[in-house]
């Protein structure tokens, strides 16, 4: 299954989820076993009234929907593990300083940390877009760095 922004979708042992991501992020969530995972991918937006990023409404209710999904497995949050992927500067020309892609990493490192998950694995920032594939299941999810 490919993943487009605002998607969020639970797989089992063997399924394939997939992303492309700039600025966005994608959170992997999994039970320890591999046998269950979801994934989304999230922006934040800006406004320019705003001095700072906040989160969308999308980036918490994906986040919510992969607790609601994993716990109709029976898994809590707590119990998975994170991998955290993308929050690219897309635009290096232009962007000096936090771009919208740092503002995204840093909510979603810091919202997975103050619900306690344990995030294994970070691939962050740069100015490239990742491509994110994993089949659910023992391997860590495969990244590939796509110049701009």
């Amino acid at each position: 299954m490919t993943l487009h922004p605002g998607d969020v979708a639970l797989g089992l042992r063997g399924d394939r989820l997939e992303t492309l991501l700039g600025s966005c992020v994608a959170i992997v969530l999994t039970d320890p076993r591999r046998t269950v995972g979801a994934m989304c991918h999230f922006v934040y937006t800006r406004t320019s009234t705003q001095r700072s990023a906040v989160p969308t409404a999308q980036a918490d209710q994906a986040l919510q929907s992969m607790a609601r999904l994993l716990q109709d497995r029976g898994i809590r949050m707590l119990q998975c593990e994170a991998f955290v992927v993308g929050g690219g500067n897309m635009f290096p020309g232009i962007v000096s300083g936090l771009s919208v892609g740092d503002h995204n990493a840093r909510w979603a490192l810091g919202t997975l940390a103050a619900q306690g998950v344990r995030v294994v694995s970070a691939d962050l920032g740069g100015t490239v877009y990742r491509r994110l594939r994993w089949t659910v299941g023992p391997q860590a999810p495969q990244i590939e760095a796509v110049p701009l």
